[in-house]
């Protein structure tokens, strides 16, 4: 605990509010909520903790609050800082979840679509489906059943899904508007719980078809009747009632927490959602962190109801959502939530060793390679590579590792701009000082630990422009690969000393993957610019084809074989005049024909 920490804990008040914990990069990691500021951010810094909230407090260098009036406006406040400020310590629904819905669009003659986005379009929508699996089946089986327009813009002849009977084809046909309104009524009534009546009337049909010797068609009523039932028997039946809920149940173990949601959409368990994350907070308080954020990320589809367990304070989830909020005492909807709350322990315990696996393999083995090398956890590392094929094209690529797992957003790409020739070292140099005189310029946050894909030569060659030219003391390793340029040794310290690591632990393998992953970029990078300079180096020396004419070629044709399988007259139509067009056709036929005579 540093000096501005002692001094403001003396400070705190004794009242509700939220509070920012941030790093030494000025950076929030984590926002919390209390009912009394003074109790709960002191007792961060004292007593006993768990590893992950120690490692929490680790980080903290300053902090921040914020005094609310009652601990629902501390709860709406914590939530919206959240969202806002994404602290990675947070309860964070990562994954962006967000479910399809089935909508029928608002035009003259409505589609059918999948849509992960609800807009206020006056069109219709449907869901959520959480398994987007279970959209894809039940619209293609509305597409066979409901013959709407398929084309987002009408053509002007049919196409294949009218020959299908699956359109009406209106681009061509005069088709009574009130024809499409009958359909949207049928379609609402099969989504709404009504496919029993359109199976008996597909029924008849398929009876009628049969007794009219009208096989083929008898067998496509056939196959409709199957399709419906398959979709809807895999929709259990909960309740009688129809009515649209959300049944939320929950369980904690060794500090982390599994919330389980049961969607009920008609009357029906259509899917269910499993989150599991770490929580720093009391479990209620959390999990009513959770209810927020859940529905902050999917505010389009609030149910009538939603249920919850009986320990979790109603009025704040209220506060929360435009929406009935219960808590059963007994019946069916009692069994529900208990039954939520069920799944999520056995969730937990089935998912737990997974996750203190992948714990080990990110997190764990950071710490324990900052141990190994006796510095502070590097949380950040970066790590640089070049690429070159005898002094062409040479680049370089730093990838970034946060906690042990890639962020590919923070990767970055480099042209060598001032090295002539296979220099590593001066490659090394430029790209250096380039990504971190731009981090100081740009206030950027700072790596923990920057990792040399190469030897002793590259290694001087980073530490020279850190410490003389930037004057920045960042710890800088190499890692040295063997005969079979496979990851060999960790080289580290003053003297670039071999850090001794088991070659089956966690921050070996973890080397080895920032070394792979490291690699692959810039080799990537590599190929995809000598195959640009290559095709660019085709045209070149073409008489009136200018870079201008080359990038409007590429555009046009997309690539250098359909430039050169197009005639002079289709040259010459993409814009080229026709001299040009015909400078263009010589050239790459004569060099085809070049090619062709080589001896092989």
């Amino acid at each position: 605990m540093n000096e501005r920490i002692k001094n403001k804990l003396a400070l705190l008040p004794d009242q509700p509010g939220c509070y920012l914990m941030k790093d030494k990069n000025g950076t929030i990691i984590y926002v919390g909520k209390a009912k009394v500021l003074k109790n709960r951010v002191r007792s961060y810094f004292s007593g006993s903790h768990d590893t992950k909230t120690e490692r929490l407090v680790s980080e903290i260098e300053d902090f921040e609050y914020i005094v609310t009036e009652s601990n629902i406006e501390a709860l709406l406040l914590e939530i919206n800082l959240i969202h806002k400020n994404d602290p990675k310590y947070n309860i964070m629904l990562k994954d962006d979840k967000s479910y399809p819905f089935i909508k029928i669009t608002n035009e003259d003659y409505p589609r059918l679509l999948i849509t992960r986005k609800v807009s206020k379009d006056k069109a219709l929508y449907f869901g959520p489906y959480p398994d987007v699996g279970a959209a894809n089946e039940t619209k293609r089986l509305l597409d066979r059943l409901f013959p709407l327009r398929k084309c987002r813009v009408l053509p002007k002849e049919v196409c294949l899904y009218y020959h299908m009977g699956q359109c009406l084809a209106p681009c061509v046909f005069d088709i009574p508007k009130s024809t499409y309104t009958e359909m949207v009524a049928e379609i609402k009534s099969f989504l709404n719980g009504g496919h029993p009546v359109i199976q008996e009337e597909i029924q008849r049909k398929m009876n009628e078809a049969a007794e009219n010797m009208e096989f083929e068609k008898a067998a496509e009523y056939r196959d409709q009747i199957k399709a419906i039932e398959t979709v809807m028997t895999r929709q259990k039946m909960t309740n009688a009632d129809l009515v649209d809920r959300d049944v939320f149940g929950y369980a904690v173990d060794k500090g982390w927490m599994c919330v389980q949601v049961f969607f009920i959409r008609q009357g029906k368990l259509i899917e269910r959602d499993v989150s599991i994350f770490p929580f720093y907070n009391e479990e209620e308080e959390d999990f009513l962190t959770f209810i927020g954020q859940f529905y902050q990320e999917n505010e389009h589809f609030i149910p009538r109801e939603v249920l919850i367990p009986d320990n979790i304070d109603v009025a704040s989830v209220e506060a929360m959502l435009s929406t009935k909020v219960l808590q059963p005492q007994r019946g069916e909807k009692k069994k529900l939530v208990r039954l939520a709350g069920k799944n999520a322990t056995v969730a937990l315990q089935e998912k737990f060793d997974l996750i203190v696996r992948k714990q080990e393999r990110t997190i764990g083995a950071v710490e324990k390679l900052g141990n190994a090398m006796n510095i502070p956890t590097p949380v950040r590392i970066e790590a640089f590579d070049n690429s070159n094929i005898m002094g062409t094209n040479p680049v370089s690529a730093m990838v970034v590792f946060i906690d042990g797992r890639p962020d590919k957003k923070e990767y970055r790409k480099y042209k060598i701009k001032t090295v002539k020739g296979p220099d590593d070292y001066a490659s090394m140099r430029e790209v250096i000082y380039r990504r971190y005189s731009r981090v100081l310029k740009e206030n950027l946050p700072f790596p923990d630990l920057i990792v040399i894909d190469g030897g002793k030569g590259q290694i001087d060659a980073a530490k020279e422009v850190l410490d003389n030219q930037l004057g920045l003391d960042i710890p800088i390793a190499g890692l040295a690969k063997n005969d079979k340029h496979k990851t060999s040794e960790l080289l580290f310290g003053p003297n670039l000393d071999i850090v001794p690591l088991e070659r089956n632990s966690q921050e070996f393998f973890l080397l080895q993957r920032i070394q792979d992953e490291v690699h692959r970029f810039a080799i990537t990078f590599h190929r995809q610019l000598r195959s640009k300079n290559s095709f660019a180096s085709r045209l070149d020396d073409i008489e009136g084809l200018g870079p201008k004419r080359k990038k409007e070629l590429l555009k046009q044709f997309k690539s250098l074989k359909n430039i050169t399988a197009a005639s002079i007259e289709e040259l010459n139509a993409s814009g080229l005049p026709k001299n040009v067009a015909k400078n263009v056709y010589d050239h790459l036929h004569q060099e085809t024909s070049d090619l062709k005579d080589e001896p092989q």
